[in-house]
């Protein structure tokens, strides 16, 4: 378990037998395909936003399961073994890579799993203050999510010991603290905006065509897609997911890999690359005419929700084969929480189910990738046709369109390259 986790995470993927030339062309017409598409045959927006409904009280059966899996995770992280801990491996593969399939299958069930929310729900229960003992400050929007999901791939990606029990044990009972006080102090609003995992999760299920305000629906998922909360930070959020999904890709290149350099420099280029993608998206967002100072500043909230699709294209593609057949490992692992040697099913090996099939591998990343990228074009189009006078709903999304191509080009160019 802990070898493939020890330098770096999870790693990056070195499997995709697809020439270079031919993803990233096909792509990028792809992307551009459909821009031209909607821009001719798209002409009112479809997606209000709306309000947002109040989600549906939590189920206290799911509670009690996400309590018994997060004492089973914690114990096999704290008293298990330093060596080959399946804590480790179930952090990294199944909370961090495998929250994003959960979410799209069956909503934001994080809500429900939590046990940071029971706990919260039981002291709020207890204390007469079910919303905490203070308000939640608005200012703060998802910023202290941005925060922490920058804390978490920088133990993932940079930190030495992103595989040594003991750092990741310090890591987590470090979020584990400020969640629980957050919570505790400012009710349900904090796990909505401040928890990193809880909020990536609530994300992603917007996504999910199957599951719309809690309840299971087929849906459009544009529709429920258009309907993310804005609040300050958002687009942090979302700059954090792109930027070290690519800086993972990118530390896997053969130039980088040469090269000898510190975990500082490591960090300091990971926060430069989520600084590059949030930059950007502002800047293509706020370059439109029509419109006054202060809508220009809130263009880039209004239109973040788009960049959901494209980071989770970017997740499937990167992680995939990891989630599937690392994810075996760690579930096997995780039945020997305390190293015993226990083997109740076995030792059945690892089913390379995907590498063994580097066609079919290679074809569903690009596919996620291109995917996510045309449902960010849908999303964003029709929230400018909403948002922009008449006369500048084209050329005011060029620069995004822009934007959009050079973010295809530069995933699948990383991608790929590996």
């Amino acid at each position: 378990m802990i070898g493939p986790l020890a330098a770096h995470g999870i790693g990056g993927p070195t499997d995709l037998p697809i020439p270079l030339v031919y993803a990233v062309t096909g792509g990028a017409w792809a992307l551009t395909a459909t821009f031209a598409v909607v821009a001719l045959a798209w002409r009112r927006p479809r997606y209000d936003p709306g309000p947002v409904p109040e989600p549906p009280a939590r189920r206290p059966w799911l509670a009690v399961v996400g309590a018994l899996l997060a004492a089973w995770w914690l114990g096999a992280l704290f008293l298990g073994p330093d060596e080959s801990n399946p804590g480790v491996g179930a952090l990294y593969v199944l909370v961090w890579v495998g929250l994003v399939p959960l979410a799209l299958a069956v909503g934001h069930v994080w809500r429900d799993l939590s046990p940071w929310r029971s706990v919260q729900a039981l002291v709020g229960r207890a204390t007469g203050r079910p919303d905490g003992f203070v308000r939640y400050p608005a200012c703060l929007g998802y910023w202290p999510a941005a925060l922490g999901l920058l804390a978490f791939v920088q133990l993932e990606l940079v930190w030495p010991g992103a595989g040594d029990a003991a750092d990741v044990r310090v890591w987590v009972a470090g979020y584990v603290l400020v969640t629980l006080v957050g919570g505790v102090l400012m009710g349900p609003r904090w796990f909505d905006r401040a928890d990193p995992f809880d909020v990536y999760s609530a994300l992603v299920a917007r996504l999910s065509p199957f599951v719309r305000d809690g309840r299971w629906s087929l849906h459009d998922p544009l529709r429920t897609l258009a309907q993310v909360p804005v609040a300050p930070g958002l687009v942090a959020v979302l700059a954090v997911l792109l930027g070290s999904t690519a800086f993972d890709s990118f530390s896997a290149t053969p130039g980088w890999q040469a090269r000898s350099h510190a975990a500082g420099v490591d960090a300091l280029v990971l926060v430069a690359f989520c600084l590059v993608v949030g930059l950007l998206f502002t800047a293509a967002a706020m370059a439109t005419g029509g419109v006054d100072a202060r809508r220009r500043r809130a263009l880039p909230g209004e239109l973040a929700h788009s960049l959901v699709p494209i980071a989770v294209g970017y997740v499937v593609a990167h992680y995939l084969s990891y989630l599937v057949e690392k994810g075996q490992g760690v579930v096997l692992g995780l039945l020997d929480p305390f190293g015993r040697g226990w083997q109740p099913l076995g030792d059945p090996g690892t089913a390379y189910v995907l590498s063994d099939r580097p066609g079919l591998l290679a074809t569903l990343k690009v596919a996620a990738v291109v995917t996510g990228h045309v449902l960010a074009v849908l999303a964003a189009h029709d929230r400018a046709i909403a948002l922009l006078p008449e006369r500048n709903r084209l050329t005011g999304q060029l620069a995004m369109m822009l934007l959009m191509v050079a973010y295809t080009f530069a995933g699948l160019y990383l991608l790929l390259s590996v």
